[in-house]
């Protein structure tokens, strides 16, 4: 995408977030397995700023292993209030001119148009000095208002300094603005404390605009749940039954059937085709890729798998990272695979470990396998060729090779590779003793009569 060198980005996540009672900073929580922030960043990124400044204070090395380069970090310290926050930023936009979006990083869900719209309000022929974005919300708490007349702000006010009559304002302030750069930092350089909390209020920066003549605009949001700050595990919570909604009726939407869609979880990433059906209790991790025709049995775990066409797996089935499963492959109750591949038509029906391992097209691997892949240091690739079959209870001592059309029987442990169309058995001999158990249980229970006695 062509970077968009008019506009830069400034989220905010100084705070310490302390309801979160947490050593992970607030805005690194995950919903549907992806940091907080991270939402945030993405619909930003839809815009192609040319700059992204993230404001920080506690926490800021985990800000910084989070985002790497993908953005600049600001640090604010003392936290003063959400003006001092943007002040912040002023370095890192040093010889910047063009439009400035303040974004919060509790707040990840603010949709690409939302902002595009907030930037496309701040270029209209009244020339606004800042655009807010402005959400009604069927409980109004004590969030700040937005006292506007046909869109244009007559005033902002906090709840805490508001009269009863501007309480009744059913327009409440989001906290996002977008500004240019040639107007922000003049204005934040006005802003005061003079107020009930003794901070610096970002939106201030509207009321001297207006007090100097200038217009300012709201735009309003017609979905109130997409400026939703998260501050405590409970909004985290809702936040994420909130995401795991709309995803499970897209989901349906575009031609999965979930039997029970309330106990279905998906991850941020998840794909899913045409004509999937997913039965109840199933976990999608980050990174699964589900294709058309795929049976998903009750109480799977799935993350970081990709599923071909007819796939089925489960109930009780965990894919793990880099388990890869060709057309029709069947994987059943208790089984896990993990770095793996299993070729067309493959299957591990029951009580089965694959780990490392590539599995040939029609081999079947029977009930209590296990790739023994590791050796307390490494880790070691098992092969199995096409066709092969697997007896219940052999464990495949890693690096092995097990040849096309090979059979190895039941209870063996291999440890050397086998040849195509061999019958490797690894069993030690049977020892019969006739009669010996009779007299076992004889002795046994004379001993045990004796002791009564």
């Amino acid at each position: 995408m062509t970077e968009n060198t008019s506009l830069a980005i400034i989220v905010l996540a100084a705070g310490k977030g302390t309801r979160m009672k947490s050593d992970l900073h607030k805005v690194l929580h995950p919903i549907a397995g992806r940091p907080m922030l991270m939402h945030l960043m993405a619909s930003a990124a839809e815009l192609t700023p040319a700059r992204q400044v993230v404001v920080a204070g506690h926490g800021r090395d985990q800000l910084e292993k989070a985002l790497g380069d993908a953005a600049t970090i600001a640090v604010q310290d003392p936290q003063l209030g959400t003006a001092h926050a943007v002040q912040q930023a002023e370095a890192a936009l040093a010889g910047f001119d063009g439009d400035v979006l303040i974004l919060y990083g509790d707040v990840p869900f603010v949709r690409a148009s939302t902002m595009q719209a907030m930037i496309a309000r701040l270029h209209e022929a009244d020339n606004p000095a800042a655009v807010v974005l402005g959400f009604a919300p069927e409980d109004m708490l004590q969030y700040g208002r937005v006292i506007a007349e046909a869109g244009r702000i007559v005033k902002m006010v906090e709840f805490k300094d508001a009269t009863d009559d501007e309480r009744a304002c059913r327009v409440c302030n989001s906290g996002l603005m977008a500004v240019r750069s040639a107007d922000l930092f003049g204005l934040l350089a006005r802003v005061g404390n003079d107020n009930a909390q003794g901070e610096y209020y970002l939106p201030d920066v509207v009321n001297i605009a207006i007090a100097d003549g200038r217009t300012c605009a709201v735009v309003v949001t017609d979905d109130a749940d997409e400026v939703a700050g998260i501050n405590s595990r409970a909004e985290l919570a809702q936040a994420e039954g909130r995401w795991q909604q709309r995803r499970r009726a897209q989901a349906m939407a575009d031609g999965a059937t979930l039997i029970a869609p309330e106990t279905v979880w998906f991850a941020w990433d998840t794909v899913l085709g045409r004509d999937v059906l997913v039965e109840p209790n199933v976990f999608f991790g980050p990174g699964v890729t589900v294709a058309d025709h795929v049976t998903i049995h009750a109480f799977s775990h799935l993350e970081g798998a990709t599923l071909a066409d007819g796939v089925q797996i489960g109930p009780y089935a965990r894919l793990r990272p880099g388990a890869r499963l060709e057309e029709k492959v069947k994987i059943g109750n208790f089984v896990e695979v993990k770095n793996a591949v299993m070729h067309k038509g493959a299957k591990a029906n029951h009580l089965t470990y694959l780990g490392d391992a590539d599995v040939g097209a029609g081999a079947n691997i029977g009930a209590g396998t296990i790739t023994c892949n590791y050796d307390g240091y490494f880790k070691h690739k098992t092969v199995i060729g096409e066709r092969a079959f697997i007896g219940s209870n052999s464990a495949l001592i890693a690096p092995v090779k097990i040849g096309a059309d090979a059979i190895v029987a039941a209870g063996s442990a291999v440890s050397r590779d086998v040849g195509d169309g061999e019958l490797r058995m690894v069993r030690a001999e049977q020892l019969v003793k006739p009669g010996w158990a009779d007299r076992f249980h004889d002795a046994m229970k004379k001993k045990k009569a004796e002791k009564r006695g």
